[in-house]
């Protein structure tokens, strides 16, 4: 018979319609985990959820704003309803609005804000909640960036998010630890996503600067994402994990290749 490591575990994953955040649902499901896929497209979350669901099973799609608190609330109630309980999050919803700080403008800015802080903020405290409620303890998981280690142009507000989510993780080990929750955070690097792959150049030039030869896949963030979630890492927490192939060791930037 299979391991199923995630059995009996529930686990919602924001922004997951595509890219980072719809292999690491899959991975869940394939794991035995139910899991709640979140986006803000509506057909994209219904057409990821679909193919999990159909593959693995135990995976709904609920869309909406995980920059809105009154919709994260209901996302956590919405989840304990369909499957009695909640184990695990992780905060993947994010955006990335590029603009040059002498520019870049307050309308943007409190968009960057609201989604990639406020969002990861609220999920986590309604979801804390229902764990401490359930007593059975849970794992809190924030997605950063390299961009909240190292500078890159025209990312000022959004590397302040992503550096922002990392104490964010640190803090709550105070609150959280005695609940038996643990919180961490991944710093994904230079990743091939739908997104990415619409550049031509993206590929070849992170294949240069990365020591490792190449920019990670969506399978390589979601695995080190699928252990910091898992009873393996129970003991870990206020961490940061970056995920880059080595960039940030040495930090060549894509703006100085020829």
């Amino acid at each position: 018979m299979e391991y199923k490591e995630f059995e009996n575990e529930v686990v919602i994953v924001t922004g997951a319609g595509q890219g980072i955040g719809l292999e690491i649902c899959r991975q869940l499901a394939k794991s035995g985990a139910s899991v709640v896929l979140n986006d803000v497209d509506p057909e994209l979350t219904a057409k990821a959820s679909a193919g999990i669901h159909k593959v693995y099973g135990k995976c709904v799609g609920i869309p909406g704003d995980a920059g809105s608190v009154d919709f994260i609330k209901g996302l956590v109630a919405a989840s304990v309803e369909r499957f009695g309980k909640l184990t695990a999050v992780v905060a993947n919803a994010g955006i990335t609005l590029f603009g040059e700080f002498l520019t870049y403008s307050p309308a943007a800015f409190q968009q960057v804000m609201q989604t990639n802080l406020a969002g990861s903020f609220f999920l986590a405290q309604a979801a804390a909640k229902q764990m401490i409620k359930q007593g059975d303890g849970g794992s809190l998981l924030f997605m950063s960036s390299v961009t909240g280690h190292q500078a890159h142009k025209n990312l000022a507000a959004y590397g302040m998010t992503k550096a922002a989510l990392e104490m964010l993780a640190k803090n709550l080990v105070i609150e959280l630890s005695s609940e038996r929750i643990n919180v961490n955070a991944i710093a994904p690097g230079a990743t091939l996503t739908e997104r990415t792959r619409e550049d031509a150049g993206y590929e070849k030039t992170w294949s240069v600067i990365t020591p490792m030869g190449r920019p990670s896949t969506t399978a390589d963030i979601a695995h080190a994402a699928i252990f910091l979630l898992s009873a393996k890492a129970r003991h870990i927490t206020g961490q940061s994990l970056v995920i880059d192939g080595g960039w940030t060791s040495i930090s060549p930037s894509p703006y100085d290749l020829p």
